[in-house]
């Protein structure tokens, strides 16, 4: 029986692993390509695959829901890959400034958190600015006819905006949240202990010769022939630390922090205790 992985262009790991040779070949996969993470925990509740990979917040809007979420391997934090954008003319200093405005995003993301917490630091709350949830192409476009006042960017669109020197970065995301990938499962899908283990080997692995040789990640990334694309994404994959490893505490006390704070902000209806089987540290 072939062993289902979700992927989507969002999550590097996975996206790649559907395109490298080799990858997860010891476990008989079958990748399962959908549009974004958001969309992870309703594929699984309707059993399209047996995993996903996303950032740090779909699994939480997953288990407030109801559903019950298993972490099974988290990625090493990542902290290039994330910052508001503002236009460089349009009058937006301060995150103080952004109060009563537009802020486009991939909402219920982990930009969703980011700027959260960002916003925390200028004394506002997610309820004091307009969330416009747009993918990254059109909020890149509204920030720039002035629709919105800015823009939470991730990879690869934040480093392949930034050369054209038409817009300034508001805040960094740095170390203010992990930012890590998770990849996770609800126990309806039937994952055993040691399927979750040879996961984990296996995206470990799959990390190790992504890190080892970047130029091809990226030409597997990049539209062929788009010399810019693929500098771009080297750039990305370079930059990035691929370590994976199976979650334990750490994590899941991150998770809970996220958890918490998406609670006092409104996103989430009651306060979440996050919960798991696993008792492996990462």
């Amino acid at each position: 029986m072939a062993f289902r992985i979700g992927h989507h262009p969002n999550n590097l790991h996975l996206h790649l692993a559907a395109l490298w040779p080799g990858a997860f070949a010891s476990m008989n996969p079958e990748f399962i390509a959908y549009p974004e993470g958001r969309d992870t925990a309703e594929k699984l509740v309707r059993g399209e695959f047996d995993i996903g990979g996303t950032g740090s917040t779909p699994p939480i809007l997953a288990a407030s829901s109801g559903l019950s979420v298993s972490y099974i391997a988290a990625s090493a934090p990542r902290p290039a890959n994330g910052a508001i954008l503002v236009w460089k003319a349009g009058g937006i200093e301060t995150l103080a400034d952004l109060k009563d405005k537009a802020v486009a995003l991939v909402d219920g993301s982990f930009l969703t958190y980011f700027l959260a917490k960002r916003l925390e630091e200028a004394g506002l709350s997610l309820t004091d600015i307009q969330r416009r949830d747009m993918a990254p192409v059109p909020s890149r476009d509204a920030l720039k006819d002035g629709t919105v006042a800015a823009w939470v960017a991730m990879a690869p669109h934040l480093e392949q905006s930034l050369p054209s020197g038409e817009f300034r970065v508001l805040a960094h995301c740095g170390d203010l949240i992990p930012n890590r990938s998770l990849f996770w499962t609800i126990d309806e899908r039937g994952i055993s202990s040691a399927a979750a283990a040879d996961f984990s080997g296996e995206l470990e692995r799959l990390g190790n010769e992504i890190a080892a040789d970047p130029e091809k990640a990226a030409l597997l990334l990049s539209k062929d022939g788009d010399e810019a694309e693929r500098r771009a994404w080297t750039r990305v994959v370079s930059g990035r630390n691929w370590r994976v490893a199976a979650v334990g505490s750490a994590v899941l006390r991150e998770q809970q922090a996220e958890a918490d704070t998406l609670f006092k902000h409104g996103d989430l209806a009651t306060k979440l205790t996050i919960q798991t089987t696993s008792d492996k540290e990462i």
